[in-house]
């Protein structure tokens, strides 16, 4: 028997199972149970139908962790619309480009961002404008609650509220195919424009059944949104969590005294951070030793490059956390791999970080390769280098608007495959671990360095706090590394440690050809929403000078 996967399932059934019980908790503190965020959703569905939204049309929704952003996107595709959440940390320039390039026809935003989109609200094709706090929206008049859409004034913002008060949830849920694309996630457009990432029904509804699988979701969890609910629709949580009856637990951002008070009032059970965010949570332990969990044990998601070994440690061995590394991409769902392997590892023992640090193992059904140039497999030597390319069902549909993107993102190295960008290496069980992205390799004399491993290296000097390492312009190797260092004092002039003495800790614990001469003080280092650390920032300011750059940096 054949049945469509669609993602409309996940709501319905939990409305069917758990109606009564609590499903979300909100950033306003109200709780609402799953037949009340259903009836809210049905409404919202409602609403925009009346006001011309349609199957295929695409809602956008600029907002950070709240009940309004899973309202929105549920009643999105409740009309086989296309949910397309924006990343509250771009742009005026960059939203007005995406809503012209997917020619999104509704908003719904946030108060705090919505100045964003009114900005460019002349330059757009949308039409309908929804806020959660409209009156907040500055200059611009709050629409009415008035239920029939040719009422509402084009450009308007209306309020998110008053829009459901004056519905009454009836809509007409159209037939959708699994195979039809039900949400665009734009890529951050750090080597051009933002790519629109297209996934299906059938990429989103397999990728959230892997996630609950692989990351031990059930209906008793207590998750906390610390990971953006834009980012890859929050790896897949907004489904997963809703589809097994567990309750969501949202914010307005990463404040660490209120992600520990969180946990311990709400009995959290389980939230993702990126290393950036174990790194936060780590430094306000150290100073205020608050309580690290209510009555549920807690387990952490982190993905992408590994936090310190020292963090690691940190989050298991004193907070208590189960902590799994995890891998992806925007185009593959995110999630393909896990280094949640525990018959190669023993939960007791500090060598399972050594596990712990590396990407993994593919989730079921995904298929994890590491070629060289030509295609063919690196050895399983945990040394020769060569990229990641991914085949699975979570994988995308492809770009929007972009075939010939699309075609060099599954061809390059080997067809029909993913290809991530990351370089890798295999050991002899068959785990990656990810040695660099191939235009983060330092090429000094044509030696190949991994940023990585400097990164890992000065990361266990005690004055380092955070850094990142990129290549920088050299007359005698073309190529050298630097360090971008923010000092664990927070003193940029006077970090507690000088340059030389840095130089000296690497040259004890790497090769002579990887040893960093170069470093570069600063408060912060520039990330995305979800943590990831922005070199292209730092490379341009360091090459702007330069006409070329020698390696793939």
């Amino acid at each position: 028997m054949r049945k469509p996967l669609l993602v409309t399932d996940f709501l319905d059934r939990a409305r069917r199972q758990y109606g009564d019980k609590e499903a979300v908790v909100g950033t306003d503190g109200r709780r609402f149970t799953y037949d009340e965020l259903g009836d809210r959703v049905d409404r919202l569905a409602a609403a925009l139908q009346a006001r011309g939204i349609e199957k295929g049309d695409r809602v956008a929704v600029l907002d950070p962790n709240t009940h309004y952003h899973l309202e929105a996107a549920y009643a999105t595709m409740q009309l086989g619309g296309v949910h397309t959440p924006l990343n509250y940390r771009l742009t005026p320039d960059d939203f007005a480009y995406i809503l012209e390039d997917a020619g999104v026809k509704a908003v719904v935003a946030d108060y705090e961002y919505a100045e964003k989109i009114e900005a460019v609200r002349d330059e757009v094709p949308t039409e309908i404008f929804i806020c959660n706090d409209a009156d907040a929206v500055e200059g611009v008049s709050a629409g009415g609650a008035g239920g029939d859409s040719a009422d509402s004034s084009a450009g308007e913002w209306e309020d998110f509220d008053a829009v459901l008060d004056g519905a009454d949830g009836e809509y007409d849920r159209p037939e959708m195919d699994e195979d039809e694309v039900v949400t665009i996630n734009y890529t951050s457009g750090t080597t051009g424009d933002p790519k629109g990432v297209m996934r299906t029904h059938r990429n989103e509804t397999l990728h959230a059944y892997l996630i609950a699988i692989h990351q031990d979701i059930v209906d008793d969890d207590v998750y906390l949104w610390t990971l953006p609910m834009f980012h890859v629709n929050g790896w897949g949580h907004i489904y997963a969590i809703t589809g097994m009856g567990a309750k969501h637990v949202c914010t307005r951002g990463v404040e660490p005294e209120a992600v520990f008070d969180a946990i311990q009032t709400e009995d959290v059970s389980y939230f993702c951070g990126a290393p950036t965010v174990l790194n936060i949570l780590s430094n306000y332990y150290d100073e205020h030793q608050p309580a690290v969990t209510g009555d549920n044990e807690v387990r952490v998601a982190t993905a992408g490059a590994a936090p310190p070994e020292a963090t690691l440690r940190l989050v298991e061995n004193e907070f208590g956390w189960y902590l799994k590394h995890v891998y992806g991409a925007t185009e593959t769902g995110p999630l393909i791999t896990t280094s949640d392997s525990r018959r190669f590892f023993d939960d007791d023992d500090d060598a399972r970080f050594a596990v712990k640090k590396r990407q993994g193992l593919g989730f079921l059904g995904t298929e994890i390769r590491v070629v060289n140039e030509d295609g063919e497999d690196v050895p399983h030597d945990d040394t020769t280098v060569g990229e990641v390319v991914v085949r699975g069902n979570q994988v995308m549909e492809g770009y929007w608007n972009k075939p010939e993107a699309t075609e060099e993102a599954f061809s390059e190295r080997l067809e029909g495959y993913y290809h991530m960008g990351d370089l890798a290496t295999v050991d002899e069980n068959g785990i990656i671990a990810i040695r660099d992205r191939k235009k983060d390799i330092i090429i000094s004399g044509g030696e190949n360095i991994s940023s990585i491993e400097l990164e890992d290296t000065l990361f266990d000097h005690p004055a380092v706090a955070d850094v990142a390492v990129i290549p920088s312009p050299s007359e005698q190797w073309g190529e050298t590394p630097k360090a971008f260092v923010v000092p664990e004092n927070g003193d940029v002039q006077d970090p507690g440690v000088e340059p030389e003495e840095l130089t000296a800790f690497t040259r004890e614990r790497l090769a002579s050809y990887k040893i960093v001469r170069r470093f570069e003080f600063v408060k912060q280092l520039p990330t995305t929403a979800t943590g990831k650390v922005q070199k292209y920032e730092l490379r341009e300011r360091e090459w702007d000078d330069e006409e070329d750059m020698v390696g793939q940096g």
